[in-house]
């Protein structure tokens, strides 16, 4: 039981924390492009303000890479977003695998209890023979209760394992759209094609 309770509170602290993480404000906030775009219209490219703009989210991150590399063209531009965005993607999984894994694990450990209790019960078996109903019991509720514990740790821990991975998705769609956007902005506040 107490691996399958270490599990518990590392899974309950890495859903609240990625939970945390991967809101949409403070990913990629939807008004990050445009607040980007009035800076650049009024010439502040390379200002400290659209660095202030871009530094706390991830979208913004992949927004200055792109920006820094603009003067070379549209090509370059994109391939620094795409190289800042490997990043952005690793940060945003962080910990994913690790709650995959408890999702995983979890079963196995209730599965050992199971069969430790088990092993109890016929143990007691051997030793006490069938007159003593209450040693059975201990070890039958022992095994059933670890199988149980594995599955209330693993059941939510898959699900939210799902749920994130599905909203680091979503926000890489976003990401990819708005920064689309931007090389297209740029690009055609420069003259480019």
């Amino acid at each position: 039981m107490v691996p399958i309770g270490l599990c518990s509170v590392v899974a309950l602290g890495i859903c609240l924390e990625r939970l945390w993480s991967l809101r949409v404000r403070r990913a990629a906030p939807p008004d990050l492009l445009v607040q980007v775009q009035l800076e650049l219209q009024g010439g502040n490219a390379d200002s400290d303000r659209v660095a202030e703009l871009c530094g706390p989210c991830h979208l913004g991150a992949i927004f200055m890479a792109g920006l820094a590399r603009a003067r070379h063209g549209r090509e370059a531009m994109k391939e620094a977003m795409e190289g800042a965005a490997a990043t952005v993607v690793h940060d945003m999984e962080r910990y994913l695998t690790a709650l995959g894994t408890i999702a995983a694990i979890s079963p196995l450990l209730g599965l050992l209890g199971t069969v430790l209790g088990m092993i109890k019960v016929f143990r007691a078996l051997v030793e006490d023979g069938i007159g003593n109903p209450a040693v059975f019991a201990s070890g039958i509720s022992e095994a059933l209760v670890t199988t149980a514990a594995g599955l209330a740790v693993a059941i939510p821990a898959l699900m939210f394992h799902r749920f994130l991975l599905r909203k680091v998705d979503d926000l890489l769609v976003v990401m990819e759209r708005q920064s689309t956007r931007l090389i297209e902005l740029v690009q055609v506040d420069r003259g480019g094609p």
